[in-house]
């Protein structure tokens, strides 16, 4: 069986368990009832992350206090910073994550092997590539599994590898299918976005994807996430690691909840609203994630 029909099978799949059941994978990411985790074990799942064109070397360096302090999982930075967070987050026990093909996925699959080479010689752990967004846009799925195998070469057995849908840009079945490339050419997580396009993660995006890999492959939710209610939201969705800036705020919990069920006046990417939010309890003024 060819890749195409092998891809269409399997979204057909789980389009068939996603109606059905409202996807109900989510399980798989949350913890156990009456257990919900605490700020500092949402923080302890977070890249605390700063990817900004105009990052600077000082910024990094907060940072990487910031992580330490709080006990993240990684820092996500740029390629640039990556021996220098290396070196400050020496002994801490917080990874290295840092991004390539980053934000587009438009480059060559060989400048981001090479991209994701260095990154893992000068310290990094863990890599967050770009999909090829544009030959997923174009069916070519065979270009999209090509580029990630490349990835998974270059980062087996030094650094975990993180495929960064985009999902903003992709429909429904697109997910799908990209989820289960990600999964066949043996990436460790799918992740939902750079935080650079038009959306971020959403609690269905989180869903989704949960529901095509299973329970043995990492969900990075990622994009707008800035509050402890907001990472709950996800993880309880089925994500297994959060990409944000907002970590330390995160590991800090929000105030007491209020207005209508049980919202904060915090949008929590629900993913439903438009002009408005459904909830009624917060002001839509954002245009952007």
């Amino acid at each position: 069986m060819d890749i195409e029909k092998l891809i269409e099978q399997i979204a057909e799949e789980v389009y068939r368990k996603v109606g059905a059941q409202g996807a109900a994978a989510s399980a798989v990411a949350a913890p156990a009832a009456g257990g919900k985790m605490s700020p500092a074990q949402v923080a302890a799942i977070c890249d605390h992350t700063l990817l900004k064109p105009d990052a600077t070397a000082e910024q990094v360096r907060k940072l990487c206090a910031e992580a330490a302090q709080v006990k993240s999982f990684s820092v996500c930075v740029n390629c640039q910073y990556v021996p220098l967070a290396a070196e400050l987050l020496k002994g801490t026990g917080v990874k290295v994550c840092t991004v390539v093909g980053f934000p587009l996925g438009a480059m060559t699959t060989e400048a981001k092997a090479y991209e994701a080479i260095d990154a893992i010689a000068k310290g990094a752990n863990e890599v967050d590539m770009v999909l090829n967004v544009g030959a997923a846009k174009g069916g070519d799925w065979d270009t999209v599994k090509r580029d990630v195998e490349a990835l998974v070469t270059a980062c087996r057995g030094k650094a975990l590898l993180k495929v960064i849908l985009e999902t903003c840009l992709l429909t429904d079945e697109e997910k799908v299918k990209a989820c289960t490339i990600c999964k066949l050419a043996g990436a460790d997580f799918v992740k939902t976005s750079t935080g650079f396009s038009t959306g971020g993660a959403t609690i269905e995006d989180v869903r989704l994807m949960r529901s095509v890999v299973g329970p043995n492959m990492g969900v990075k939710a990622s994009g707008g996430v800035r509050t402890y209610q907001q990472a709950l939201a996800m993880i309880e969705a089925g994500a297994s690691r959060i990409g944000t800036s907002n970590t330390t705020a995160i590991a800090q919990g929000d105030a007491p909840a209020t207005g209508a069920a049980g919202c904060i006046g915090n949008c929590i990417n629900c993913g439903r609203c438009t002009q408005a939010c459904p909830t009624g309890t917060v002001k839509i003024t954002k245009v952007a994630y």
